[in-house]
């Protein structure tokens, strides 16, 4: 079943996306370089930020799957625990420490698990734990964010769609994640003259950050199955139409690439009506917030897919693309399978460990074809089982590599 992982998804299976990112294209991603202790282990820093609600508790699991995977690779690492978010406002009031950022920009690569939950819904804006993770982003200056939507075989009765609508559903959204409404100023909420309160946000992109998104995107469509549709809103906003102009004009340097554009709204629909038509998805990043979730229902349930962001240098960004879910967290019953598996994206893309990366991989397949599921994707005839049993069965499944191989 290894095989069907690597036939059918492109990052829960990753070699054929990223890997040509970070080796065999142009385009501006380095792996970061380690030190070798002196037994001549391989030696990372890797900073992890559990955040809030079930955070800490998918972390804690990723944290032993990557150590376990690591050790059998001749690969350690050094870990240092940071707060970010919710956490954060409790400990120092604010949503990202100077502390945290300094570790972050200081490690090889930073694993994240959720921020957010109801607790500081009510706060001020810059007391608010998302404006802890748009900060780091930005500190980081990881532009390019890429989130797979891949249905597995041994998940496809999991979606909430027809089985031949998700069957063979294998897409990858590739979203501009420093830019746009989400960072553009002018914003706030001010009092016209007329007394009335009024708020306002700015969806602005320059030509560079719609051409480096762009690149990555034809580069990754390039080494799948070369085709990629651009999603904006072009009959509407300008910003969308500076958009299409750069994203076409990019095209001419991939004519092996079929490019299309599909305005958002209609993307949506499509996402539900036909997933199967979609290869490679670009666009800005509101769209591909909300993109790049309702695909990750297609799979079956949000917590299975990790995603990686990534810079031009610098450490990267790996994290589950589910929330906080402050209402099980600390009940055992969050999916730790997307931030393992953000854990094993961490190994190849950021690190380029692949050996080790494949066995965290092989080792999520390996608890899936043994029946277990959490409760997001159980299904009649398989195994309920809680965050951390479905951890130690991952767990299981990579000793189990290790016996096999002697």
């Amino acid at each position: 079943m290894a095989a069907a992982l690597q036939a059918n998804i492109r990052p829960v299976k990753f070699t054929a996306t990223l890997r040509a990112l970070t080796k065999q294209s142009p385009a501006p991603f380095r792996v970061r370089c380690c030190a070798v202790n002196s037994a001549g282990k391989k030696r990372y820093n890797i900073t992890l930020l559990p955040g809030d609600g079930i955070g800490p508790e998918v972390i804690s699991i990723a944290k032993n799957v990557l150590q376990q995977a690591g050790s059998l690779e001749g690969v350690e690492f050094s870990f240092r625990e940071m707060p970010v978010g919710g956490a954060a406002l409790d400990l120092v009031g604010v949503p990202l420490p100077e502390d945290t950022i300094s570790a972050a920009k200081d490690s090889d690569a930073v694993l994240l698990g959720a921020i957010g939950g109801y607790k500081w819904d009510k706060n001020e804006k810059h007391l608010k734990p998302e404006t802890g993770l748009l900060q780091l982003r930005a500190a980081l200056k990881v532009f390019a964010n890429l989130r797979p939507a891949t249905v597995l075989p041994q998940l496809v009765d999991a979606s909430t769609l027809k089985k031949e609508v998700a069957e063979g559903v294998d897409l990858l959204v590739v979203r501009e994640l420093t830019g746009g409404i989400y960072f553009g100023e002018p914003r706030g909420i001010k009092t016209n003259e007329n007394g009335e309160e009024v708020g306002f946000n700015t969806e602005v992109y320059a030509a560079h950050e719609i051409d480096r998104i762009a690149r990555v995107a034809f580069e990754t469509a390039r080494k799948r199955r070369g085709k990629l549709c651009s999603v904006d809103k072009a009959n509407v906003l300008d910003s969308s139409i500076l958009w299409r102009r750069r994203v076409t004009a990019l095209a001419a340097d991939y004519p092996d690439v079929e490019l299309s554009h599909m305005y958002v709204d209609n993307a949506a629909m499509q996402l539900v009506r036909d997933p199967k038509q979609f290869d490679t998805i670009v666009t800005n990043n509101v769209f591909g917030d909300i993109l790049s979730d309702e695909a990750s229902m297609i799979t079956g349930s949000i917590g299975m897919l990790p995603s990686a962001s990534l810079s031009d240098s610098g450490p990267g960004l790996f994290e589950p693309i589910h929330g906080s879910a402050p209402d099980i967290a600390g009940e055992d019953k969050a999916n730790p399978l997307a931030t393992i598996l953000s854990a094993a994206m961490l190994l190849k893309y950021g690190l380029g460990e692949e050996k080790a990366a494949k066995r965290i991989e092989d080792a999520v397949l390996g608890a899936l074809n043994k029946g277990f599921r959490t409760r997001d994707i159980y299904s009649n005839g398989t195994k309920l089982v809680g965050c951390k049993e479905m951890g130690e069965e991952v767990l299981k499944s990579v000793d189990s590599q290790a016996h096999a191989s002697v």
